[in-house]
């Protein structure tokens, strides 16, 4: 299992919250719902609800550095669109398994298995949650950048997002640990971009490939389970791990080391949230209602 270090993390209680009388008594009906994560039963945990212009509340140990897990998949998911922006690479090049492209492996529609290097089915016409795909990905950008994915990964996205407390241990598809405060500052970033064109994002954030049935892994099988360009997509999947009240407009991914992370777009809200309690039943039973409940507090 991969262990992360210590993180060189800004300062507890830096998160820049927003001075207003509106967002102040926000994180005043927040506190007592993010306190929930005390009773998860983690070794430590932290969460934090942000909007675009910064930290709303927060919780928990937020200087702690937390394995992401699959949570990673998103800020690889933006280097690579960083990359497209940039002429190094195309959505539409073919990338992966034969007639696969790099728009298939952010989609999870190559074909690729969760694990190993066995095509499961033709490209777009399954999606099949992958590991390898990232991978690959990963692989793609070292190659056209020339230097290692990590590299490019922290000089387009770890850099100019000041997220000076997380770094790539291992692979692209699951490798970041950090600490909160920086899942914060990535969080930020979705909801107002500046690293990708909003339009970009906004592409990365609807369907691809709409109508594929598939299996979001720990969760169930979704028909259709939508997923957007490395982003998953709320949609009308349920039961779910996002909450009943997120928008179907919600997007984000959760990771197998208990951590998840939720953009609303209707909320203008997102919620971040780290353990290190390995995904499980339990998080089914609590997360949905944790976001829900915050969701409430925050009046949206």
């Amino acid at each position: 299992m991969l262990l992360c270090q210590a993180a060189a993390a800004r300062p507890e209680g830096s998160l820049s919250p927003v001075d207003d009388a509106l967002v102040t008594d926000m994180a005043r009906r927040l506190d007592p719902v993010l306190a929930a994560i005390e009773a998860w039963g983690a070794d430590h945990a932290a969460a934090a609800v942000v909007a675009a212009t910064g930290t709303v509340a927060q919780h928990g140990d937020l200087a702690h550095s937390y394995r992401w897990a699959s949570v990673t998949k998103l800020v690889t998911a933006l280097t690579v669109l960083i990359g497209v922006e940039r002429g190094m690479l195309a959505l539409d090049e073919a990338a992966g398994p034969p007639g696969s492209t790099v728009r298939h492996l952010l989609a999870h529609a190559s074909g690729l298995a969760f694990e190993g290097d066995a095509i499961l089915a033709a490209p777009g016409r399954r999606r099949i949650y992958s590991n390898p795909g990232f991978d690959a990905l990963g692989a793609l950008v070292a190659e056209r950048a020339g230097r290692p994915f990590e590299a490019a990964l922290r000089d387009w996205v770890l850099v100019p997002l000041e997220m000076t407390g997380t770094t790539l241990v291992e692979r692209p598809s699951q490798g970041l640990c950090g600490p909160l405060t920086d899942l914060v500052a990535f969080a930020v970033e979705l909801l107002h971009p500046t690293l990708a064109d909003p339009a970009t994002l906004a592409e990365a954030t609807g369907v691809a490939f709409p109508g594929l049935p598939g299996v979001l892994p720990g969760v169930g099988r979704f028909d259709p389970c939508d997923w957007g360009l490395g982003f998953e997509l709320h949609d009308g999947k349920a039961p779910h791990w996002m909450g009943s009240a997120n928008s179907p407009a919600t997007f984000g991914h959760f990771g197998g080391a208990g951590t998840f992370l939720w953009i609303d777009p209707d909320a203008q809200l997102g919620l971040a949230t780290l353990t290190d309690r390995e995904f499980g039943p339990w998080a089914l039973e609590v997360w949905p209602r944790f976001s829900d409940e915050v969701l409430s507090a925050a009046g949206s």
